[in-house]
């Protein structure tokens, strides 16, 4: 009898880690405001609300954040726009983490990156901030460096001194023209790191 009992609890044990390795947090950055809605540092929102539209699922505000649900596969990705505003984006990257029980290996953080051309995608295991303060408050707030990032390029085509205005500027013409096809590739990257692996990912899309 005991050893029965052992065994059923052995057994919703591991199906409960089995769903835990299910779900996966994907994480745009970027800042709330409706100024902020169109601008180069909001990448990270622009392509989980791309994905939301384009698979009929909708953003709910909770705490630390705006979060929608997207099921493919088997698997379950809880899409997060944290309303910290980015310096404070660890705060609200640990709570979902933390209550959705969801492992470091399934985190998957979105943001742009001034050192890549438009649109060049780059995909990391692990890493330094590079400067963007987004980063640089989860890498503080986990205390690791080892979460899989998505970095999307923005490019660096400002004058000296005019970075800030540069990144919380808007696309140009050119770049909103080209933005559909790179936030396709993008959603695709997402859904490819739930069922496919972060190295398969790497492998599939990086420098694309």
């Amino acid at each position: 009898m005991i050893k029965w009992i052992n065994k059923l609890f052995s057994s919703a044990k591991t199906e409960d880690n089995k769903s835990k390795m299910k779900k996966y947090l994907i994480v745009g950055l970027g800042n709330i405001g409706a100024e902020y809605v169109n601008t180069r540092h909001n990448i990270g929102f622009k392509v989980v609300d791309f994905l939301a539209r384009k698979e009929g699922v909708s953003f709910e505000t909770v705490k630390l954040g705006a979060l929608a649900e997207y099921k493919f596969k088997g698997r379950t990705f809880l899409l997060l726009k944290p309303n910290t505003y980015m310096n404070l984006s660890g705060k609200a990257v640990q709570y979902w983490m933390e209550k959705e029980k969801i492992p470091l290996e399934n985190i998957f953080v979105i943001t742009d990156d001034l050192n890549l051309s438009f649109g060049s995608i780059r995909i990391r295991p692990k890493g330094s901030d590079g400067g963007h303060n987004g980063l640089k408050n989860i890498n503080l707030v986990l205390n690791t460096q080892a979460y899989a990032r998505f970095r999307f390029g923005i490019s660096d085509e400002f004058k000296k001194g005019k970075q800030v205005d540069y990144v919380l500027g808007d696309w140009d013409d050119a770049e909103k023209t080209a933005l559909s096809e790179r936030l396709e590739i993008a959603s695709e990257i997402i859904k490819s790191f739930g069922t496919a692996g972060l190295e398969n990912t790497m492998t599939t899309f990086n420098g694309k």
